[in-house]
């Protein structure tokens, strides 16, 4: 028996130690809110966080969390939206939606280690993939999320996919 603190909820999960920490979440607690996308910690759709750090769970022993706090998507909106779920929202950043939970995790874990980042802060934290291009628009939202402006272009960008910027 493994002892986790899976969003302040202490449960016992009768798993081998090298099991991963998303077939835990998904198959043994019912929590299927984090996604499967690559296995190998590439693409970040399994981003969850341990601690207050953004992890990917695909790859995260469920053997190595004794006494760590885990938060999946289900326990960070678990009072309402976020002020990130709100700006993701606003700016419409979701489009097929599959990388959206590991993205809003990632970008919750930057905005509490920096309150205000720059662009550069966004692009080094921002790691996970989004086969449908929405990064120009999870950059403003994470800047709407922090209270900073996002500089207005001159005239809109058009993205490879078509989309603008």
């Amino acid at each position: 028996m493994i002892k986790l603190n899976v969003n302040g909820r202490v449960q016992n999960v009768d798993v081998e130690p090298e099991m991963p920490l998303l077939w835990v979440l998904r198959d043994e607690l019912n929590l299927a809110g984090t996604k499967y996308g690559c296995g190998i910690a590439q693409c970040g759709a399994c981003t969850v966080h341990v601690d207050g750090q953004a992890v990917r769970s695909c790859v995260t022993p469920v053997g190595s969390l004794a006494g760590k706090k885990v938060v999946t998507i289900e326990g960070l909106g678990a009072k309402g939206l976020t002020r990130v779920q709100q700006a993701w929202l606003e700016h419409e950043v979701p489009q097929c939606g599959y990388c959206q939970v590991g993205m809003i995790m990632a970008a919750t874990a930057l905005l509490e280690k920096k309150s205000k980042p720059t662009d550069a802060d966004i692009d080094s934290a921002m790691t996970n993939l989004c086969r449908c291009g929405t990064y120009a628009r999870v950059r403003k939202a994470i800047h709407a999320a922090a209270g900073t402006q996002v500089a207005a272009s001159p005239e809109p960008v058009l993205l490879p996919n078509g989309q603008k910027a």
